[in-house]
């Protein structure tokens, strides 16, 4: 049997190339055949990223595929599914994106000089307030971090919530989804974790996460 396909789509302000360590763990440890999927995250639409991400699962042709995005590329992976419903079958991971909203963009996206800066992807879909719920048949996987390393502290006021540096745990917590796992890692040291990866690659696999499983197994036994 072939292996399954992962694409990766990062957020804003990168290329894909910070989620090579991830990508290496999901192809060693879980065999998984992974790709990574780049966009201009600051000049482009929201329609331009789809567009492009459906380009290249065409381009591929996987029998089963599952879709891994980082912050800003969950919300590509969000809307590809809106748009897109007959999809090769597998699952999906969200790793920091602020499906339910997002402090930080919305402060930034108030400030005149600043706001050319988080580009038209944000300004689309996170500066106003929008409503989102996981509706699709694809299985959904969360992890939020709670290390609070990142500039987005000095942007929005968290006050004593768990957050990663950038996104709050709770603005991660969009409705619908299957899973939710929170970890002690920021918004971008969630790419460099090996636990992160390993999870990832569970829920990919499995659809549920290996320490909700433990603990699941645990309860049981008791």
């Amino acid at each position: 049997m072939s292996a399954a396909t992962v694409i990766y789509v990062h957020g804003l302000w990168v290329t894909g190339g910070e989620g090579l360590l991830l990508r290496r763990r999901l192809e060693h440890d879980f065999g998984m055949e992974t790709h990574p999927y780049h966009y201009p995250s600051v000049s482009a639409t929201m329609r331009e990223c789809v567009e492009g991400l459906e380009a290249l699962i065409a381009s591929l042709a996987p029998s089963r595929l599952h879709l891994v995005g980082h912050s800003l590329g969950g919300l590509v992976i969000y809307r590809l599914l809106e748009r897109r419903g007959e999809l090769p079958p597998g699952r999906a991971v969200f790793l920091g994106t602020p499906a339910a909203g997002s402090r930080v963009a919305a402060a930034v996206g108030r400030i005149a000089w600043l706001a050319p800066f988080v580009g038209r992807c944000v300004a689309e879909e996170l500066v106003q307030p929008q409503e989102r719920r996981w509706v699709f048949a694809r299985e959904l996987g969360v992890i939020a971090g709670t290390e609070p390393y990142g500039l987005g502290r000095f942007f929005a006021g968290f006050a004593e919530e768990d957050f990663d540096g950038t996104v709050a745990v709770r603005e991660t917590q969009l409705p619908g989804l299957t899973a939710h796992l929170t970890l002690p890692v920021s918004h971008m040291g969630m790419l460099l974790s090996a636990r992160v990866a390993h999870e990832t690659g569970s829920f990919l696999e499995q659809g549920c996460f290996d320490a909700q499983s433990r603990a699941d197994s645990f309860s049981r036994s008791r």
